[in-house]
């Protein structure tokens, strides 16, 4: 029943946004037109809160977010809603960060939801990870000594070449405990959270909140951290730009990001015409 009340879920990087970082002008119309026929428009990416709360302001949206793969859901207007954060313990983190400073990577990262840590100070992955520093309160030096909470999450910047070791090293010895993600190239970051937060699980979580059975769940995404989403979503959209692991699970396929997938996607299938 395609004119049923629907809960669409958003990837930023790659999906919603242009290569530019920007929402086109026909994806506001659509998704503006979405909502006034009653469906539920969420955002769920990877990103931290204060990265992806101009776009959540920009679409007018007054629902939950996913941030962080789903370690952190909340409700960016309404304090009153109870918030689900699920971090990494710190006796992990910190036995991540001894390994990462055994292989002498390029640099690491934490944040605790809104508080940043790095290790070492460097502009390019302020600018990645869109942190200006006198909005956000960033402690540069050794995660070691400075990281005392539990981390929301843990970013990794590696060499090309230190990736797959890192990534069997990480299975091999936190499996239990944790989840990572390559970013890919151009930096092949690798972003860590606590076992059993992903996107899906937050998505559910949300979906039983609306009352939307999973067959009326909609979610778009083009990225391995997208994987479990796009398998839970009645209707999991993969991009035209998407991975091929992620069109393989995808019940559909639409045009890339640059050509206005999530919009001509959403307005065929709910006959928003």
């Amino acid at each position: 029943m395609k004119n049923k009340k629907h809960l669409i879920a958003l990837d930023l990087d790659g999906t919603l946004l242009t290569d530019e970082k920007t929402i086109t002008n026909k994806s506001k119309q659509v998704l503006q037109k979405a909502r006034e026929a009653g469906h539920i428009v969420v955002i769920a990416t990877g990103r931290p809160h204060r990265a992806s709360l101009d776009y959540y302001e920009e679409l007018n949206l007054n629902t939950p977010m996913i941030n962080f793969n789903g370690a952190y859901l909340h409700h960016p207007s309404d304090s009153k809603w109870e918030v689900l954060h699920s971090p990494l313990p710190i006796r992990t983190a910190k036995a991540i960060i001894q390994t990462c400073y055994d292989l002498n990577v390029r640099n690491l990262m934490a944040e605790v939801i809104g508080d940043i840590y790095i290790d070492q100070y460097d502009k390019e992955l302020l600018d990645i990870f869109h942190i200006d520093r006198e909005e956000n309160p960033i402690r540069v030096g050794s995660l070691k000594n400075q990281l005392n909470d539990d981390p929301t999450s843990l970013i990794i910047y590696p060499e090309e070449e230190q990736v797959e070791q890192l990534r069997q090293n990480l299975t091999r010895d936190h499996a239990a405990v944790i989840e990572h993600r390559n970013w890919g190239a151009p930096w092949n970051m690798i972003e860590i959270v606590r076992k059993g937060m992903n996107k899906g699980v937050a998505l559910d979580r949300l979906a039983t909140y609306f009352q939307i059975d999973s067959e009326h769940v909609m979610a778009f995404g083009d990225e391995d951290n997208d994987l479990e989403m796009i398998e839970y979503a009645g209707v999991g959209v993969a991009m035209g730009n998407a991975i091929t692991p992620l069109k393989e699970v995808a019940k559909y396929e639409t045009r890339t990001n640059q050509a206005d997938g999530v919009a001509v996607f959403i307005e065929d299938y709910l006959q928003l015409k």
